[in-house]
């Protein structure tokens, strides 16, 4: 059973906001530097555009309509609810976390990058319909589904969590 250590919170208190405050400002950054990479693409490529930088890597501009590697990207519009009302229901269930945990850094880190990404994904999908991707790995005739910053966030900080449950998985129990 978790106890006061295990949440950051001492028993009978309520979370200091300013602690929470700073995992939410992060998350504003990554939504701010994401949102602006967008527009940036959205503006200056054309559809389908690619620059090539590396012999790996380039800049592209595609539209994503589905979820990660275009998953029900073919449908009909309706994956465009689905996802919006997923990320903002991750988003609340996040916060809410945030608020009982923010005394484990990197567990909050791992879930303020997730929300950060969720987020500019959602606004992608109510302001254009569809998730703008940007970021284009490949290898000869092999490429992996372009992506964006908010994409990023959202690995990052999914790596980050499994990572954060493994070091506390070998951390020997406290007596």
């Amino acid at each position: 059973m978790a106890g006061p250590a295990d949440t950051g919170l001492q028993s009978g208190s309520r979370p200091a906001p300013a602690r929470v405050g700073r995992w939410l400002a992060l998350a504003l950054a990554i939504i701010v530097l994401d949102q602006l990479t967008k527009v940036y693409f959205n503006t200056e490529f054309q559809y389908g555009q690619r620059v090539h930088l590396l012999p790996f890597f380039d800049f592209t501009l595609v539209y994503n309509r589905g979820a990660a590697f275009s998953f029900l990207a073919s449908e009909e519009g309706w994956q465009r609810w689905l996802f919006t009302g997923l990320g903002c229901v991750a988003a609340v269930v996040i916060t809410v976390i945030l608020r009982r945990t923010h005394g484990q850094p990197r567990f909050c880190l791992a879930l303020t990058l997730i929300l950060g990404g969720a987020i500019g994904n959602v606004i992608d999908r109510v302001v254009y319909g569809h998730v703008v991707d940007f970021l284009l790995f490949y290898w000869n005739d092999w490429q992996f589904p372009a992506f964006n910053l908010a994409d990023v966030g959202i690995t990052c900080g999914a790596v980050l969590l499994v990572l954060d449950e493994l070091l506390r998985a070998r951390k020997p129990p406290s007596a």
